[in-house]
């Protein structure tokens, strides 16, 4: 079978949608975090699509998709993924987010519970507000300038010399990921890049960190499968938003893996693959039921509040 993940296009609405499209099987739709592209699963592809149809697109703004001046909020690429799966013939699926990704996925699972039959949140956004300091401040006013700086050749260039050293001091707290993360930086050289990212990024983070959460609605995922997997080295969002989501999703199953950053997928990747395939063969998929949801709707809020002081984000996890 060739499993050679090779980038395809769609129209889609006017613009062009890049994925990933290998494998036959149930299908998996993996989605990349902010600032990145569907480069972020090569590692894994291959072993995921010999038993399954793996679909990983590269999300409006960034990859080799278009980079429109356009709504870049969480809400708009959950149906933009539905956009794509609709292209494509796929009318339900199991959803990988990886961190921006992990926000788009229980957004999907929240608008299209009808479409998604399994969860995997991978350093997940959307949990509670704390982020990389980086990432607020560039979500502040003025930081174009900053970013276009930080983005151009000379500064890359010096960021690269400067590694062995940054890496030593803590690695501007990205510890495994500094190296990677620094390469990200490459696409945002040009200016529609940097644009899209920006609107990105302040759509769902501010000076004050990340602004979305999902823990209101987490209530409504008791009967979806779901699978936290986390690094416990993790410096771009701190590993306790696992053990907080792990508490909020009834059912939930949680691998910490010991030696990865904020990409378990790329520091621990047959590990990952295997993790993923257990999760896979030992769950079935969700089927949506209306009369249930439209219940946990009517009386999920009405528990709550006796259990809303276990998932505040703000308390420690002991993590």
């Amino acid at each position: 079978m060739d499993v050679r993940p090779l980038i395809r296009f769609r129209d889609i609405h006017g613009y062009w949608r890049a994925f990933r499209l290998v494998g036959s099987g149930p299908p998996l739709l993996l989605i990349h975090g902010i600032g990145d592209s569907s480069e972020t699963w090569l590692e894994v592809i291959p072993e995921l699509a010999r038993r399954h149809t793996v679909i990983a697109p590269d999300l409006l703004g960034h990859g080799e998709s278009a980079k429109p001046r356009a709504d870049y909020a969480v809400a708009a690429y959950a149906c933009g993924m539905r956009d794509l799966l609709s292209v494509l013939d796929v009318d339900r699926v199991t959803v990988v987010g990886h961190s921006l990704g992990g926000g788009i996925a229980m957004q999907f699972a929240y608008q299209f519970p009808e479409r998604c039959e399994r969860l995997v949140l991978v350093g997940s956004g959307g949990i509670g507000p704390e982020v990389h300091p980086l990432l607020r401040i560039a979500a502040a006013p003025g930081a174009e300038i900053g970013l276009s700086v930080a983005a151009s050749a000379p500064v890359r260039a010096a960021m690269r010399l400067a590694a062995p050293v940054l890496r030593s001091t803590g690695g501007m707290r990205l510890g495994p990921d500094f190296g990677y993360v620094l390469e990200r930086y490459r696409a945002l050289r040009p200016r529609h890049a940097r644009q899209a990212f920006l609107r990105t990024l302040r759509a769902g983070v501010d000076v004050r960190g990340q602004v979305i959460t999902m823990l209101d609605r987490c209530y409504l995922a008791a009967a979806l499968p779901t699978l936290i997997v986390w690094g416990r080295r993790d410096g771009v969002i701190p590993i306790r938003h696992a053990r907080i989501a792990h508490e909020a999703m009834p059912g939930s199953r949680l691998e910490i893996f010991d030696r990865s950053g904020h990409f378990p997928h790329h520091d621990e990747p047959t590990r990952f693959v295997a993790v993923v395939e257990d999760f896979l063969a030992g769950t079935s998929p969700a089927l949506y039921d209306p009369v249930s949801w439209r219940r946990m709707l009517r009386d999920g809020r009405a528990a709550e509040p006796a259990a809303s002081s276990a998932l505040d984000p703000h308390l420690s996890s002991g993590a």
